[in-house]
Protein backbone atom coordinates (compact mmCIF):
# COMPACT_ATOMS: atom_id res chain seq x y z
CA UNK A 1 0.00 0.00 0.00
CA UNK A 2 2.70 2.28 0.70
CA UNK A 3 4.20 2.10 -3.15
CA UNK A 4 0.41 3.04 -4.13
CA UNK A 5 0.48 5.86 -1.48
CA UNK A 6 4.39 6.94 -2.29
CA UNK A 7 3.11 7.20 -6.75
CA UNK A 8 -0.34 9.52 -5.26
CA UNK A 9 1.86 11.82 -3.42
CA UNK A 10 4.60 12.21 -5.99
CA UNK A 11 2.43 12.37 -8.70
CA UNK A 12 -0.44 15.11 -6.56
CA UNK A 13 -3.24 13.15 -7.52
CA UNK A 14 -6.40 13.57 -5.54
CA UNK A 15 -7.46 10.64 -3.65
CA UNK A 16 -8.95 7.81 -0.77
CA UNK A 17 -7.01 5.42 0.64
CA UNK A 18 -9.46 3.22 2.48
CA UNK A 19 -8.85 0.64 4.60
CA UNK A 20 -10.99 -2.49 5.30
CA UNK A 21 -10.44 -5.08 7.89
CA UNK A 22 -12.92 -7.32 6.27
CA UNK A 23 -11.07 -7.30 2.91
CA UNK A 24 -12.26 -6.59 -0.16
CA UNK A 25 -11.01 -9.77 -2.53
CA UNK A 26 -13.92 -9.49 -5.20
CA UNK A 27 -15.10 -6.39 -7.11
CA UNK A 28 -18.47 -7.25 -5.02
CA UNK A 29 -16.74 -7.00 -1.46
CA UNK A 30 -14.95 -3.47 -2.23
CA UNK A 31 -18.31 -1.83 -4.05
CA UNK A 32 -19.82 -3.46 -0.78
CA UNK A 33 -17.41 -1.95 1.26
CA UNK A 34 -17.38 1.32 0.16
CA UNK A 35 -20.66 1.74 -0.82
CA UNK A 36 -20.55 1.88 -4.52
CA UNK A 37 -21.55 0.41 -7.63
CA UNK A 38 -19.66 -2.85 -8.81
CA UNK A 39 -18.78 -0.47 -12.27
CA UNK A 40 -17.20 1.89 -9.82
CA UNK A 41 -14.46 -0.56 -8.57
CA UNK A 42 -11.48 -0.92 -11.23
CA UNK A 43 -10.57 -4.74 -11.91
CA UNK A 44 -7.01 -5.09 -12.27
CA UNK A 45 -6.06 -8.19 -14.62
CA UNK A 46 -2.63 -9.40 -15.65
CA UNK A 47 -2.64 -11.29 -19.03
CA UNK A 48 0.59 -12.30 -20.95
CA UNK A 49 0.09 -11.26 -24.44
CA UNK A 50 2.61 -12.79 -26.69
CA UNK A 51 5.20 -13.29 -24.11
CA UNK A 52 4.59 -9.73 -22.47
CA UNK A 53 2.93 -8.95 -19.24
CA UNK A 54 -0.22 -6.15 -19.98
CA UNK A 55 -2.06 -4.86 -17.26
CA UNK A 56 -6.23 -4.56 -17.94
CA UNK A 57 -8.49 -2.15 -15.85
CA UNK A 58 -11.96 -3.30 -16.09
CA UNK A 59 -15.24 -2.41 -14.49
CA UNK A 60 -15.82 -4.76 -11.63
CA UNK A 61 -19.18 -5.20 -13.31
CA UNK A 62 -17.47 -6.56 -16.66
CA UNK A 63 -15.53 -10.01 -17.71
CA UNK A 64 -12.51 -9.44 -19.68
CA UNK A 65 -12.60 -10.64 -23.67
CA UNK A 66 -9.13 -12.02 -23.93
CA UNK A 67 -9.21 -10.97 -27.79
CA UNK A 68 -9.78 -7.82 -27.21
CA UNK A 69 -7.37 -7.02 -24.83
CA UNK A 70 -4.42 -8.96 -27.41
CA UNK A 71 -6.00 -6.60 -30.04
CA UNK A 72 -5.53 -3.64 -27.92
CA UNK A 73 -1.98 -5.00 -26.79
CA UNK A 74 -1.25 -5.36 -30.63
CA UNK A 75 -0.67 -9.13 -30.12
CA UNK A 76 -1.55 -12.32 -31.29
CA UNK A 77 -2.94 -13.71 -27.86
CA UNK A 78 -3.92 -13.31 -24.58
CA UNK A 79 -4.32 -15.41 -21.77
CA UNK A 80 -4.67 -15.12 -17.65
CA UNK A 81 -1.37 -14.44 -16.57
CA UNK A 82 -0.38 -17.13 -13.28
CA UNK A 83 0.41 -16.25 -9.90
CA UNK A 84 3.51 -16.15 -10.30
CA UNK A 85 3.64 -14.17 -13.69
CA UNK A 86 1.17 -11.40 -11.44
CA UNK A 87 3.44 -11.00 -8.78
CA UNK A 88 6.82 -10.50 -11.28
CA UNK A 89 5.19 -8.03 -13.32
CA UNK A 90 3.50 -5.85 -10.75
CA UNK A 91 5.06 -6.72 -7.25
CA UNK A 92 1.54 -6.92 -6.02
CA UNK A 93 0.23 -10.46 -4.74
CA UNK A 94 -2.61 -11.51 -6.86
CA UNK A 95 -6.02 -9.87 -5.50
CA UNK A 96 -4.22 -7.39 -4.35
CA UNK A 97 -3.22 -5.56 -7.43
CA UNK A 98 -3.11 -2.09 -7.90
CA UNK A 99 -2.96 -0.52 -11.09
CA UNK A 100 0.36 1.94 -10.28
CA UNK A 101 3.29 1.67 -9.55
CA UNK A 102 3.91 -1.36 -12.40
CA UNK A 103 7.16 -1.54 -12.98
CA UNK A 104 7.41 -4.54 -15.37
CA UNK A 105 4.38 -4.22 -17.50
CA UNK A 106 4.64 -3.79 -21.18
CA UNK A 107 1.23 -1.53 -21.56
CA UNK A 108 -1.14 -0.76 -19.54
CA UNK A 109 -5.00 -1.33 -21.07
CA UNK A 110 -8.11 0.75 -19.49
CA UNK A 111 -11.59 0.00 -20.12
CA UNK A 112 -13.32 2.55 -21.85
CA UNK A 113 -16.69 2.50 -19.89
CA UNK A 114 -14.08 3.53 -16.49
CA UNK A 115 -14.17 7.31 -17.52
CA UNK A 116 -18.28 7.50 -17.26
CA UNK A 117 -17.53 7.80 -13.62
CA UNK A 118 -16.26 10.60 -11.50
CA UNK A 119 -14.83 8.53 -8.75
CA UNK A 120 -13.39 4.80 -8.82
CA UNK A 121 -11.98 2.55 -6.33
CA UNK A 122 -8.87 0.51 -7.28
CA UNK A 123 -7.16 -2.03 -5.41
CA UNK A 124 -3.95 -0.20 -3.36
CA UNK A 125 -1.80 -2.97 -3.17
CA UNK A 126 -2.91 -5.35 -0.06
CA UNK A 127 -6.52 -7.25 -0.09
CA UNK A 128 -7.42 -4.77 2.93
CA UNK A 129 -6.85 -1.09 1.18
CA UNK A 130 -8.63 0.57 -1.91
CA UNK A 131 -7.80 4.25 -3.16
CA UNK A 132 -10.83 6.41 -5.17
CA UNK A 133 -9.89 8.41 -7.21
CA UNK A 134 -10.53 10.07 -10.85
CA UNK A 135 -10.55 7.50 -13.68
CA UNK A 136 -8.71 9.73 -15.65
CA UNK A 137 -6.04 10.04 -12.95
CA UNK A 138 -5.98 6.37 -13.42
CA UNK A 139 -5.04 6.71 -16.85
CA UNK A 140 -2.70 9.49 -16.47
CA UNK A 141 -0.62 7.26 -13.63
CA UNK A 142 -0.83 4.46 -15.54
CA UNK A 143 -0.24 5.92 -19.10
CA UNK A 144 -2.89 3.36 -20.09
CA UNK A 145 -4.39 3.03 -23.87
CA UNK A 146 -7.97 3.45 -23.55
CA UNK A 147 -10.17 0.21 -25.43
CA UNK A 148 -13.28 -1.95 -25.19
CA UNK A 149 -12.01 -4.68 -22.99
CA UNK A 150 -14.85 -6.26 -21.72
CA UNK A 151 -17.19 -9.33 -22.89
CA UNK A 152 -20.73 -7.92 -24.83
Amino acid sequence: MERVAATLREHGVQSRLEEFVEGTHSARDAARAVGCDAAQIVKSLVFVCDGRPVLALLPGDRRADAAKIAAAANAGYARVARPDEVVSATGFEPGAVAPFPAPHVAVVLLDRALLRHELVWAGAGSPNHVVGLAPVDVARLTGAVVADLAEE
